[in-house]
């Protein structure tokens, strides 16, 4: 599912109509000011008190975050996990986001609906353009099928899943596994999967990883495909969207 929404780059200004001056205005009550009669100091209504620019420079001095950081800070502010950023060609933004294990929302489900998407989108419009950071075209979307693995605690997440790992250096001549996800001691992780008849295990650390994404299990009228662990996936998968910072 995704959310896209265009941003024509234009912001709100507020306009105002300057007021002639019809002439001199009397004083007020009536009353003639005297020759004698001190002037006061007077400020436009449009010029802002010392607070405000008190506020408008602090808010100026204070420090801009970073693509990332950003729109990590607006998901996470709405109850979701941010997964990826890319920011592709033509001025793209696609962020992936997905809902937060354990966490009751509105529907009782646990899956990223449309409805979450177009409330982070709206949402990412205002935080973007407070920070300065410009864009084309934002695309919200859920995960998908193979959502990539970030971090270990998504690792953990998805203990005993069907998961295809590529490593940073090959192990056996080869870049690429798959096998069923499994936690070992010490920090470290294993992938579970068959040569032949044979049931082997191939341990590895999450430092070691170059990308981790879930194999799509697709369920056709009760029957799973994918659920077969295998050993060395063969060609290894296309690398995930790379993740820029502003």
């Amino acid at each position: 599912m995704r959310q896209n929404q265009s941003n024509s780059g234009a912001k709100h200004r507020a306009g105002a109509k300057a007021r002639g001056a019809a002439g001199a205005r009397a004083p007020a009550h009536g009353r003639a000011a005297g020759p004698g009669a001190a002037a006061r100091p007077s400020r436009s209504p449009r010029e802002p008190s010392p607070a405000a620019l008190a506020r408008q420079a602090e808010i100026a001095a204070a420090p801009k975050l970073g693509w990332r950081e950003a729109i990590a800070a607006t998901a996470t502010g709405l109850g979701y996990e941010l997964v990826d950023v890319e920011r592709a060609q033509r001025g793209l933004l696609r962020v992936t986001i997905d809902r937060v294990p354990g966490r009751t929302y509105a529907d009782g489900g646990d899956s990223i609906t449309v409805e979450d998407c177009e409330a982070v989108t709206r949402q990412l419009q205002y935080a973007l353009e407070v920070e300065g950071l410009d864009y084309a075209r934002l695309e919200v979307s859920s995960p998908g099928l193979d959502r990539p693995l970030r971090s270990e605690a998504d690792l953990q997440r998805y203990c005993g899943e069907l998961v295809a790992v590529t490593l940073k250096v090959p192990f056996e001549g080869r870049k690429a596994w798959q096998g069923r996800l499994g936690a070992a001691g010490e920090g470290g992780w294993t992938l579970v999967f068959k040569e032949g008849k044979t049931e082997q295990e191939f341990g590895f650390k999450f430092d070691e990883l170059r990308e981790a994404r879930l194999v799509p299990v697709v369920d056709f009228k009760g029957r799973k495909s994918g659920a077969e662990p295998v050993g060395p996936a063969g060609e290894a998968p296309s690398a995930a969207p790379g993740i820029e910072g502003g």
